[in-house]
């Protein structure tokens, strides 16, 4: 049985009819910068997201670099963001000299603890940077309760969790930027790097648009320092196809993660995933926690069994942020990246393909604690 960490492939051959079309429409018009299919795209998921505004650029990462330029973050401002999440949302900030400053998380859903974010907050803080990791919305009301007492935006980094919801509240809409990542493997991703800005402020849209056109509204007049960040057209068909997709994607997902529950639901070396009582949970990655990880990833490799650890290094002991010698102290991190464990998940999964990876999985950690 072949088993993939994420089809895209059977994904595309699902759809393919509807992708190929969008993909020759632009082809044959050769407009490939911006023009009408972009600017489309971007109005389907500001309508999806319930935001204002959308802005397509070039990938997630730059989305994230343009978020903290429009808001003015610079060198020496601190964002407080979380340790266990991909390098990006600090690395972003940090290539502005700004200072990404870490704190801890919710041990059940991976996402910042409001209560680690207070204790970070300086008059040096500008910004609060909730990741909804894995597929789940962080809990956003203390957070932006903390960032409305202390005057400090909030930027949802929405990579993983497009189409999850906080409190009927989808994600991206509750901050005062979001950033969206269309890498192929996530939820809504594209044929090759895309992303986008959502916000709801017109300053913050027009800024932002600047920003990723060299900082001009009008060829060759550059009003501020920008960059070169554009969704190409091609990028954009194939997204706009795919968002009307999304909701039937999710589901077929969180069928999914239910039936991965009810496999494990009897072993107790197994902590499955945890879905907040606040929202839906969208399964960007199926992450268990067990014990004697590294053991249990030998055995499914060796079983064939694909798999993933995001994250096995926490951000704030990786060199480039002071590795080992970084005093700070997180425990509720440093514990989840000895014992996540990411297992197949994508839209196309059987359950056929779910049951031999729970059987592997269950007689493998089985095998582990009783051995």
């Amino acid at each position: 049985m072949n088993i993939q960490m994420v089809d895209l492939r059977g994904q595309y051959l699902r759809i393919k009819d509807e992708i190929d079309a969008a993909v020759a429409q632009v082809l044959d018009s050769s407009h490939f910068i911006r023009g009408p299919v972009v600017s489309r795209f971007e109005v389907a998921l500001a309508e999806y997201t319930k935001a204002e505004y959308a802005i397509g650029v070039a990938n997630g990462t730059d989305a994230l670099q343009i978020a903290y330029m429009a808001l003015g973050i610079g060198p020496g401002d601190e964002i407080i963001t979380p340790s266990f999440t991909f390098i990006a949302t600090a690395e972003a900030a940090a290539l502005l000299g700004a200072v990404p400053v870490f704190a801890d998380i919710d041990p059940d859903t991976f996402c910042l603890d409001p209560a680690s974010v207070e204790a970070c907050i300086t008059p040096r803080t500008r910004a609060i940077v909730p990741v909804h990791l894995f597929g789940q919305s962080a809990d956003m009301d203390p957070i932006t309760a903390l960032a409305s007492q202390h005057n400090l935006a909030v930027i949802e980094d929405n990579a993983q969790a497009i189409g999850g919801t906080y409190k009927d509240m989808p994600t991206g809409s509750m901050g005062t930027m979001a950033t969206c990542s269309f890498f192929p493997s996530k939820n809504l991703g594209a044929y090759g790097d895309g992303g986008a800005i959502l916000t709801s402020d017109p300053e913050l849209e027009t800024q932002s648009r600047m920003i990723t056109n060299h900082g001009g509204r009008h060829k060759y007049r550059n009003e501020v320092i920008g960059l070169n960040s554009r969704l190409d057209a091609l990028q954009a068909a194939i997204l706009e196809v795919k968002l009307r997709h999304l909701e039937s994607f999710t589901e077929r997902r969180r069928t999914a993660a239910a039936y991965y529950h009810s496999l494990f639901e009897d072993v107790d070396e197994i902590v499955c995933p945890h879905e907040a009582p606040w929202g839906r949970h969208v399964y960007h990655q199926y992450v268990i926690r067990v014990k004697k990880r590294e053991e249990l990833v030998n055995s499914l490799s060796q079983a064939g069994i694909p798999h993933g650890i995001y994250y096995p290094v926490p951000l704030h002991r990786q060199p480039v942020f002071g590795g080992e010698s970084n005093q700070k102290v997180l425990p509720e991190t440093e514990r989840a990246c000895d014992e996540v464990l990411a297992l197949p998940m994508h839209t196309e999964l059987t359950p056929a393909q779910q049951e031999l990876i729970a059987e592997k999985v269950i007689d493998h950690t089985t095998h582990l604690i009783y051995a």
